[in-house]
């Protein structure tokens, strides 16, 4: 979409707009994608951010939390029937995410055909977050299917089954579970078009060279700009937005940061390998020198159903919670 838009601008830019828009392109024609997200910072610059944000005695961002966070991976995979420019949500097959550090495999997940796989290392998450989880011996018998969680193996549920309870948790008693709310094609079309006309008008695009066999392509744009504009463009259908999707009024955006954001393309024989943005300054503080957004595309692996899952029901994973949480009362 930023690609495409290039084509009102310089001479430069159409050129930098158009390989842009040809990788995308060959990102968009492949039905199945892996990409790897990473934020480019370290823990005292996220501790910097949080103590600017004057929280309350307490409530503080933990060491341990800084820590897992800077340096936490997040892997995606996302697979369809059909090339992933043409996919609507029903034509997707297979999804997979898991969220590492340098000490192993925090939490993976995959949906693969009827069932959600499921692991976690919840020791090592209960200690980055600052509260820590039973173990599994400590837990009563009826809570047989939280202990395989919490032993960090493998369990699957019915993927409807749950997204069924789920809906049902969250509705009136009698009431028939509410759809997903979701874009319509005619909406989604106005998004893309409002989007298109934005960036055309405020992101500059350069060719920034090559290095190591690749080039790179930068875009430019002050931030508040940038949405401002956008916004104003998609404020006239904002009715025929899913509830929930609030804009933030043009006097809200008053506050946010004016200063240029830059994304770093890096295209390798002419295809998307990364994606490098630098949010330093939108933090506006001196001490914060290190805040990035890395995303890394790697070929796409397809998504497999982890061997030996042991499956579970809703209703015993939520009873097993309420019997875990009982037991730490006690």
């Amino acid at each position: 979409m930023l690609a495409g838009s290039a084509a009102c601008g310089t001479v430069e830019q159409l050129s930098a707009g158009r390989k842009l828009e040809q990788a995308f392109e060959k990102l968009g024609k492949e039905k199945t994608i892996s990409f790897e997200l990473d934020l480019d910072t370290d823990a005292e610059t996220l501790k910097t951010l949080d103590a600017s944000s004057d929280p309350e005695p307490g409530e503080e961002i933990p060491d341990e939390a800084a820590d897992l966070l800077s340096g936490a991976k997040i892997s995606v995979t996302v697979q369809s029937r059909k090339p992933i420019d043409e996919s609507g949500e029903k034509d997707y097959v297979g999804m997979a995410m898991k969220v590492s550090t340098e000490d192993g495999d925090l939490i993976e997940y995959r949906i693969v055909g009827d069932y959600t796989y499921i692991r976690s290392d919840m020791d090592s998450v209960g200690k980055a977050l600052g509260a820590p989880v039973p173990s599994a011996e400590d837990l009563p018998a009826e809570a047989g299917g939280l202990k395989k969680v919490l032993e960090g193996e493998w369990v699957k549920l019915d993927t409807k089954k749950m997204e069924e309870t789920t809906a049902e948790m969250g509705a009136e008693p009698g009431a028939e579970p509410e759809p997903e709310p979701t874009l319509d094609a005619k909406t989604q079309k106005k998004l893309l078009e409002a989007l298109r006309k934005t960036v055309a008008g405020e992101v500059d695009f350069k060719t920034a060279g090559e290095k190591d066999g690749s080039e790179h392509i930068t875009a430019t744009a002050p931030f508040r700009t940038l949405m401002t504009e956008f916004l104003g463009e998609i404020r006239p259908f904002a009715k025929s937005l899913p509830p929930g999707m609030d804009l933030p009024t043009d006097k809200e955006l008053k506050d946010a940061p004016n200063t240029d954001v830059t994304a770093d393309f890096t295209l390798k024989n002419g295809e998307l390998t990364e994606v490098r943005v630098d949010l330093a300054k939108l933090a506006e503080n001196a001490k914060v020198k290190k805040l990035g957004l890395v995303v890394r595309m790697s070929e796409g692996q397809k998504p497999t159903a982890p061997a030996g899952a042991t499956e579970l029901s809703i209703e015993e994973v939520l009873g097993g919670f309420g019997a875990a949480m009982m037991g730490a009362e006690a």
